[in-house]
């Protein structure tokens, strides 16, 4: 994942990355043998550069972070789980548009 602003999240740096991030967060559930899961990664990928320092992009390899999966029920990938303060406002199962996308984050970001 070269993207400037997109981080990379894991089982390890979960929580402090994510749950106790002080802007709202993004995490995009994905896993290499996920064909829509690739379809998504460059929009992300824009977005995250895009919408940088007002909120935070991320991913999570399911298969690198069970856990984390498991933790919030994440059974079908890609998933996007928009999370502020530690608690999940919103979640996206399957491949979504750019223009999706754009329209949840800015949502999200009201």
């Amino acid at each position: 994942m070269a993207g400037g602003t997109l981080a990379e999240f894991t089982d390890d740096n979960f929580e402090a990355e994510v749950l106790k991030s002080p802007v709202p967060v993004l995490v995009d559930f994905w896993a290499e043998w996920c064909g829509p899961c690739k379809m998504l990664t460059p929009i992300v990928e824009e977005l995250a550069n895009a919408y940088a320092g007002k909120i935070k992009i991320g991913k999570l390899n399911v298969d690198n972070s069970p856990v984390s999966a498991s933790r919030y029920g994440v059974n079908s990938i890609p998933t996007l789980l928009f999370v502020k303060g530690g608690n999940v406002i919103d979640q996206h199962v399957g491949l979504l548009a750019k223009k999706g996308l754009q329209a949840k984050i800015d949502q999200f970001l009201k």
